[in-house]
């Protein structure tokens, strides 16, 4: 099984560490794996999209011009790439910084309120985390072992503490994500 997957929003949102860390868990539970980022100049404040494709067997091309599945957490994201999603595919967005919503009816839509969860949480560096946690649980390319292992290959040794509000955020996510 092979899913390719673009995770697009503003720079600082996680976008880059998100892919990071979803590649890191395709390696640890020794899959195929591409990441390949894209970012502005500008980075934190500006757009970045980081293409993860996750596969049981080996991957010919990183570049892609259509995706299984799209996160979006932006509108200029989700303008961008609603329609390079596959007939069939999975759209992810946070109604938070979504002004008009998607509008496509051959895909599957989910929303996820993950930046309102994470200001309940009191951090907003797990925003990111519960994404992750609802794309899991909606396409589970790798599990939830996986991930925690990645956390602990890809963070530096110095946010290991972090790792356990990490994954409940992930939690979160999976229990916040609903089908629209």
């Amino acid at each position: 099984m092979k899913t390719e997957i673009i995770i697009s929003g503003f720079g600082g949102q996680g976008v880059l560490s998100m892919g990071k860390i979803l590649a890191y868990s395709g390696l640890m539970e020794d899959k195929e794996v591409t990441w390949m980022p894209a970012y502005g100049p500008e980075q934190r404040g500006g757009t970045a999209n980081v293409t993860v494709i996750v596969s049981d067997e080996r991957i010919s091309s990183p570049i892609l011009s259509k995706y299984d599945v799209a996160i979006v957490l932006n509108q200029p994201s989700l303008d961008k790439f609603e329609s390079k999603i596959k007939q069939g595919g999975i759209l992810i967005y946070d109604s938070f910084g979504i002004v008009n919503p998607p509008t496509r009816k051959d895909i599957t839509v989910y929303r996820i309120d993950a930046m309102d969860r994470a200001a309940e949480m009191k951090n907003a560096k797990v925003f990111n985390m519960i994404v992750l946690g609802g794309l899991l649980k909606v396409c589970p390319v790798v599990s939830t072992d996986g991930l925690k292992k990645a956390l602990f290959k890809s963070l530096p040794e110095r946010h290991h503490a972090m790792i356990p509000l990490n994954m409940q955020a992930v939690e979160e996510g999976m229990r916040l994500i609903e089908p629209i």
